[in-house]
């Protein structure tokens, strides 16, 4: 059943008469329209019990068919108003309209008002639950892009490692990474992150001009877009002999990693991944250098739904993907985080990220 078809279901079981999807990344999952419309409109309308249609902007129109959306298409041009299109368009087929389903974590409220005048009437409901669960498991198609996207992460890390030389800068090293993924074709899924010596202690930090000098332990923190799908990937690397509390921090947060790993199976809570890296940490005596989760849901989005918490006592299902990455930050040391991207298997788990992770000194 396509995603459309599962989301109609949704619908009318839920009588609601239409779905209104604006998040560009979910636009993409049922219409394998890929668009960044900027301020402009972009949706999915997806009715109970007719075909869907797309709104964009029309300079846009010839993409959209071209993805493979074979459905209806009306595009808006700038001095337009795109609403006032948009309910045209549903007007057109007749239906009428007591109850919509909305993203509410997208839809500002400047839209939504824009929404209410056309459809005063109307109750509008949240339907972003559903569609997390719908995204949420992943389909063998799916797993095979990130696969692939993860082996682009792991040849990007790869890249970085061979680029670290005294003077260099992180900025620098940096830009050899992207413009070796660019030259294979592809785009990064966020920001590269490069950072040295101190900076690492940084969880977030931002690359810059500092220039790479023996004693860096070096944080690399990078992700592939692999037909619309992301990886993302952490590895810390030593330049030189790093110091036997660096060497400590490095080992604890890698145990922390594999730990985690180990006990990924379809069943076990998101909240005993996080407990159990985050135990591993805490008995090396550094828990309160350790200060986000644990990880996150992986796939179109590269940060998606579920949240790895320890607070999140959602059960692990086959076909979930998200990321491990355990963390250590201590200011006046080093910071050192270990990421991979697991899938839940029938089985246990595939890590996807396969880059070593033993230190590597170089």
């Amino acid at each position: 059943m396509t995603a459309i078809k599962k989301l109609q279901s949704y619908l009318q079981a839920n009588e609601m008469d239409v779905a209104f999807i604006t998040t560009p990344d979910n636009v993409f999952y049922f219409s394998n329209f890929k668009s960044n419309p900027h301020e402009r409109l972009l949706g999915v309308v997806v009715f109970k019990d007719q075909d869907p249609l797309l709104i964009c902007p029309k300079m846009e129109v010839p993409d959209a068919k071209a993805s493979g959306w074979n459905f209806e298409t009306i595009g808006h041009l700038d001095t337009d108003n795109a609403w006032e299109i948009l309910s045209n368009a549903i007007k057109m087929r007749g239906v009428t309209i007591s109850t919509f389903a909305i993203e509410k974590a997208h839809l500002t409220v400047e839209r939504l008002e824009a929404l209410q005048q056309f459809y005063p009437q109307a109750n509008f409901v949240r339907c972003d639950d559903r569609i997390n669960k719908m995204r949420v498991i992943k389909d063998e198609v799916e797993l095979e892009k990130m696969r692939h996207a993860a082996k682009l992460a792991d040849y990007a890390v790869e890249i970085g490692c061979k680029e670290i030389a005294e003077g260099k800068t992180e900025m620098e090293i940096l830009t050899a990474i992207e413009n070796a993924v660019k030259e294979k074709g592809y785009n990064m899924s966020f920001e590269t992150m490069v950072l040295s010596g101190p900076k690492t202690a940084s969880p977030h930090g931002i690359p810059g001009n500092r220039k790479i000098q023996k004693g860096d332990m070096i944080l690399f923190d990078l992700g592939v877009i692999y037909e619309g799908y992301c990886s993302d990937i952490t590895r810390t690397v030593a330049f030189g002999e790093p110091t036997e509390e660096q060497k400590l921090v490095y080992n604890t947060v890698l145990a922390a990693n594999e730990n985690a790993i180990k006990a990924v199976k379809s069943g076990v809570r998101a909240m005993d991944l996080d407990k159990i890296a985050r135990d591993t940490i805490e008995q090396a005596g550094y828990g309160e250098f350790f200060t986000h989760r644990l990880g996150h849901g992986l796939g179109i989005s590269v940060h998606e739904f579920p949240s790895i918490t320890g607070s999140n006592e959602m059960q692990l299902l086959p076909g979930m993907v998200f990321t491990i990455e355990p963390g250590i930050y201590k200011e006046g040391v080093t910071g050192v985080r270990i990421e991979d991207d697991v899938v839940v298997t029938e089985n246990g788990v595939e890590v996807l990220t396969k880059f070593p992770k033993e230190l590597m000194i170089l």
